[in-house]
Parts: C-alpha cells; sequence; structure tokens
C-alpha cells in the first residue's frame, strides 16, 4: 500500500512511530518472553492488590521496612562477627544531576501553568473545550474502575491493540479510509440538502429585515 492508502498520509512504519527502540519492540511484540513477563508480573500484582486488601503505599511501606530491618541487622551482625557490611552503593546526589532535574521540572511546570492561565482567562476555547472533555472523561472512566484495573487495562491495552494493528494494518487502514469517505459523502450531502438551503433561508430573511 502506498502513503496514500495509509491512515493520515503516513510513510513511518508503526515501529518507527513507537521510537523503533526496545519500548517499541516490548509492544509489538518482538521481545516476547519479555512482554509476557510484563503481563504476567503486572497480572500477578493486580491479582496481589485485589484479593489481599493491600494499597500501593501499604504495600510500598511494608517491603521498604523489611529492607531497613535485614539491612540494620545485616550490618550489626556484620560488626560484633567481624564479617563485611552490606554491599550497599554509595547513596548520593550530585548537584549536577540535582539541577538537572530541576531545571526539568521547572520547565514542565511553568509549561502547564502558562497553558492553565491561558484556559482560565479564555484566550484559547478549543483548549479549554479539549482539557475539559479528558476531565470529564477521565472523571467518569474514574467512576466506573478504580486506579490499579484502570493501569493494569491501559497496559494489557498498549500491548495489543498496536500489535494486532501492525499485523492487520492493510485491513484496518483499508476499511478505516473507506469508512471515512463515506462519512464525507454524508457530510457533503447533508451540507447540500440541510445547511445550504438553511444558509439560503436566513439570507433571505436578512434581506426581507
Amino acid at each position: 500500500m502506498g502513503s496514500s492508502d495509509r491512515l493520515f498520509n503516513r510513510q513511518r512504519s508503526v515501529h518507527e512511530i513507537l521510537g523503533g527502540g526496545l519500548v517499541a519492540d516490548v509492544i509489538l511484540w518482538r521481545q516476547k518472553n519479555l512482554t509476557v513477563g510484563i503481563l504476567l508480573v503486572t497480572l500477578a500484582a493486580w491479582v496481589i492488590f485485589e484479593k489481599s486488601g493491600y494499597t500501593l503505599l501499604s504495600l510500598v511501606s511494608s517491603v521498604l521496612l523489611l529492607l531497613i530491618v535485614i539491612l540494620f541487622l545485616w550490618a550489626k551482625s556484620a560488626a560484633i562477627l567481624n564479617r563485611p557490611s552490606p554491599p550497599l552503593p554509595q547513596l548520593h546526589l550530585s548537584e549536577e544531576t540535582v539541577n538537572e532535574a530541576a531545571s526539568f521540572i521547572r520547565t514542565r511546570v511553568n509549561n502547564l501553568l502558562s497553558v492553565s492561565q491561558d484556559i482560565a482567562l479564555g484566550k484559547d476555547s478549543r483548549l479549554f473545550f479539549k482539557v475539559a472533555g479528558y476531565l470529564c472523561l477521565i472523571s467518569f472512566v474514574g467512576a466506573l474502575t478504580d486506579f490499579l484495573t484502570l493501569a493494569y487495562t491501559s497496559l494489557v491495552i498498549v500491548l495489543t491493540i498496536p500489535a494486532l494493528y501492525e499485523r492487520y494494518e492493510d485491513y484496518i487502514d483499508k476499511y478505516i479510509i473507506l469508512e471515512y469517505r463515506k462519512l464525507q459523502q454524508l457530510y457533503a450531502m447533508i451540507d447540500e440538502k440541510c445547511v445550504s438551503k438553511l444558509q439560503k433561508w436566513v439570507l433571505e430573511k436578512r434581506k426581507l429585515g
């Protein structure tokens, strides 16, 4: 198929659009073992959270508490028995790393504040309706499910839909483009029969007025 027969007249493959790296390989199941492993680990985590009653915060706190206790007892016993201490890496953030992270966060926050200001002052109506629509959609989805289920479902969609599309993209593109052309024809027919007549009627009313 030529680029004109692709969605949005794209010339790049799905793999290239996704970045062409390891992430694209995982999403498109070119690293099948890794993709299956991610799905199984995520499924196991979802089942644990759903069945055990743990929340993410309580689980992380319990794991960190267990890790700290083990390291503390290891270090104390090593000092008593004259053994080497736990092999921990040097826990230190360099000033350069902190400055880079702060600069990155500052830039993103300033962009967000600038966009928020434009929306609040009514400078960008299209962006306002777009953001409002997204927030309504998030609110609607959030009322139907919890965060963990939504996250797992989103991961399953990310790891299945692009791979299925890449496998059957010729058929999917052909079908969507065909339906889009039918919608264009329907819109042109409605515009010709209804909208154009309505505009003529409005113009006649204005002339008579």
